[in-house]
């Protein structure tokens, strides 16, 4: 549900502060309306803003949305074929042995120190053989500012019971 800027009886600098900081804020917290004050702070002064925001009737901020921590494989295949970043936590040995086609090694030891290697823009489902490593591997991207990042319950091996493709070698 979106909310409209009040821009009646408020002057531009107004506005312009408080889109400025609504953005600021939103982009920090997931909020995804932007509301303006319809009386100027007895603080502010006009010289306050570098910039002036540019006239809106409504503006909206829409992130998108958090991912649940868990998705089911039926969810992640779809999430995979929606172009969603497989990032596949296990050990090397394990990845040779079966894959999902599409996905990147990156083994859970190692995330913390290759986190640039990981999309900040687009999904990410992290999986593992039975959805316990690919749990922690979340974890560390959540804690990294990551938002729209999930793990797949169930892991390779119940991707490989539903019949979903894999590949396997190096």
């Amino acid at each position: 549900m979106s909310q409209r800027i009040v821009t009646r009886h408020t002057p531009p600098w107004v506005l312009a502060l408080a889109i400025a900081s609504a953005i600021l804020v939103a982009a920090c917290s997931g909020t995804t309306t932007l509301v303006a004050p319809t009386r100027a702070p007895a603080t502010l002064a006009p010289s306050a803003l570098a910039t002036a925001a540019p006239a809106a009737s409504g503006v909206t901020l829409a992130p998108a949305a958090a991912l649940p921590a868990t998705v089911s494989v039926a969810e992640a295949a779809a999430l995979r074929d929606a172009g969603a970043y497989i990032l596949d936590v296990r050990q090397p040995e394990e990845w040779a042995e079966v894959h999902i086609p599409g996905a990147v090694l990156i083994p859970l030891g190692e995330l913390p120190g290759r986190l640039a290697e990981v999309p900040r823009d687009s999904d990410v489902v992290v999986v593992c053989r039975s959805g316990n490593r690919s749990q922690a591997g979340r974890d560390i991207l959540r804690d990294a500012g990551y938002a729209r990042v999930t793990s797949m319950a169930g892991g390779v091996t119940e991707w490989q019971a539903a019949g979903l493709p894999t590949e396997s070698g190096a």
